[in-house]
């Protein structure tokens, strides 16, 4: 069952929507296939609880005025600096219309490979762009790192589970993680005299980088991160801020 966010209509635009985030309210625009665009507000607390559960690969029934509109969460941004959602979209989907969308992938387990035999996980990717009705979309894909026990072995996309209906749209041979020898203090050393950084190479035991951000301004002057959208309809465009 999909989660409920409740919208209201708002008329301020431009700068004036700074009074709506003082109130912890969002800005945020509704539009979709078959729909005129609609400017609409939404709480930051109640916004913040349906990304931390249905994220931006899950359906949520959107409520404005009393009319449901199923849509996903396609554009967050955030303040860079306090992490405050300043503006999000969300895009309507047709229920029986298929569309293409990328998945983040989960990494669980703990591969053999790094634990056993001193290797370096690698991941290739962090998304899997897939295709298939809005309902049938996964929230997650995950990849069960434990495959992967020895030095040199993959994991390739034609390995992942995904529901019966969801096509994958990337090569089946894609490597998706792979275990690969440390480097030994020559090799480190070698590279470091081409002006290579090591330390960017991360082991499994170490923390994850977060992905960069695009940084952008919004129509109030306020300094925001865009988040990579979640769902698109092919040839759809998210509409700019006002």
């Amino acid at each position: 069952m999909a989660m409920e966010l409740s919208a209201q209509p708002r008329t301020q635009l431009g700068r004036a929507v700074k009074g709506l985030r003082k109130d912890g309210m969002v800005p945020a625009e509704l539009y979709g296939h078959g729909i005129k665009n609609e400017h609409v507000a939404v709480s930051m607390k109640d916004l913040r609880k349906v990304l931390r559960h249905a994220g931006e690969t899950s359906i949520v029934d959107l409520n404005v005025g009393g009319k449901k509109h199923p849509v996903f969460i396609h554009d967050v941004m955030y303040n860079p600096i306090t992490d405050v959602i300043v503006a999000v979209d969300f895009y309507r989907v047709r229920m029986d219309e298929k569309m293409r969308i990328k998945v983040p992938l989960s990494f669980i387990g703990e591969p053999a490979g790094v634990k056993e035999k001193g290797g370096v996980l690698v991941r290739s990717l962090s998304e899997l762009e897939v295709e298939g009705l809005p309902a049938d979309i996964p929230h997650t894909i995950e990849v069960d790192l434990k495959a992967l026990i020895d030095v040199g072995t993959s994991l390739h996309v034609s390995d992942l589970q995904v529901p019966s209906g969801v096509r994958v749209l990337v090569k089946p041979e894609f490597v998706v993680a792979t275990i690969t020898a440390r480097m030994t203090e020559e090799q480190e050393q070698a590279l470091a005299a081409k002006g290579a950084d090591v330390s960017e190479i991360k082991t499994e035991g170490e923390e994850k980088k977060e992905q960069a951000a695009t940084t952008e301004v919004s129509a109030d002057g306020t300094p925001a991160a865009a988040v990579k959208p979640a769902a698109g309809k092919p040839g759809s465009e998210a509409p700019a801020k006002k």
